[in-house]
């Protein structure tokens, strides 16, 4: 943690909703005038596509676990180095994985590989990461420590699977069963390094389903917005400071469920992001200019 460099991370599995969040946290930079590095969590996979694809397949065959939500496809290390090293100097190494074909044009890359490491831009005014891991602690790294703000995003997990097997049949060509496989193969990572995530974060923001999700693994459509409660629970402690009541006044339709979980519909989950967040990256930025002002000093 730092207060001159400040960190904030969302955690949350692919579709889980981190890229809300990232909006939310796009439009509350710009309006404070927040320079941002953006860190995707996939860039520090430890393999790109067709490696991935290899070791997946030998681990089958072996009767083997391995997955992204593990430490043994990610570069944890290196992950951690870089929120010490951008927490103690604003700086650090990163690369981007090539998702698409037009990145990968751009990049003069094959798709599904890695760019080069390369030093984050200088003068920036806070680091913000959006993955797998930004919470995670193992026996070998502990990145959680490192991070000023941790926010968790994550759906239950039947509607999490609903969005996963629908991205890969539309997106990606795959059966039901095939996805099936793939949620079945990550389960022990997902219990293990993924889910403990979510009691170290100061907040959660959690989509329920209110219509039936009671078997995810047949084709189904996924339950929108309007069919959704998002359930915003905030750690003993937490450093988001919240105004709960205000939050719950100003959303309309908005309740307590618990002294400190807020329950709102879901078409307002932006809206309480923002309201929520908002005044915790203010504090940061605050405090920031102040340690700076005061380092101007000395």
């Amino acid at each position: 943690m730092s207060v001159e460099h400040p960190i904030i991370a969302v955690t949350g599995s692919s579709g889980a909703g981190t890229s809300t969040a990232r909006r939310v946290f796009e439009r509350i930079f710009d309006s404070l005038k927040l320079e941002a590095a953006y860190i995707p969590g996939d860039s520090f996979h430890a393999y790109d596509r067709e490696q991935m694809r290899a070791l997946v397949e030998k681990a089958r065959i072996r009767g083997e676990n391995f997955s992204h939500f593990g430490p043994g496809a990610n570069l944890l290390d290196r992950l951690e180095k870089l929120f010490r090293d951008y927490g103690a100097r604003g700086t650090g190494m990163v690369r981007s994985y090539l998702h698409t074909e037009a990145e990968a044009q751009e990049a003069e890359q094959p798709v599904g590989t890695f760019t080069p490491w390369t030093r984050l831009p200088p003068d920036t005014d806070v680091l913000f990461y959006e993955g797998l891991h930004g919470g995670v602690v193992t026996s070998e790294v502990n990145v959680a420590r490192h991070v000023d703000l941790l926010i968790g995003v994550t759906p239950i997990v039947n509607l999490e699977w609903i969005q996963k097997i629908k991205r890969d049949r539309d997106e990606r060509g795959q059966t039901v069963d095939d996805v099936t496989g793939t949620i079945l193969r990550r389960l022990p990572d997902y219990v293990t390094y993924i889910t403990p995530q979510f009691s170290r974060t100061d907040v959660n923001f959690q989509r329920v389903p209110l219509v039936d999700t009671s078997n995810p693994f047949v084709e189904r459509d996924i339950p929108t917005a309007e069919e959704s409660l998002v359930v915003i629970s905030f750690r003993l402690n937490s450093r988001v400071e919240a105004d709960i009541g205000k939050l719950v006044d100003g959303i309309p339709n908005a309740f307590l469920s618990r002294s400190t979980t807020v329950v709102v519909p879901g078409p307002e989950m932006e809206v309480a992001m923002e309201a929520t967040l908002r005044p915790a990256v203010k504090r940061l930025a605050a405090a920031r200019r102040k340690a700076l002002k005061e380092k101007e000093k000395d």
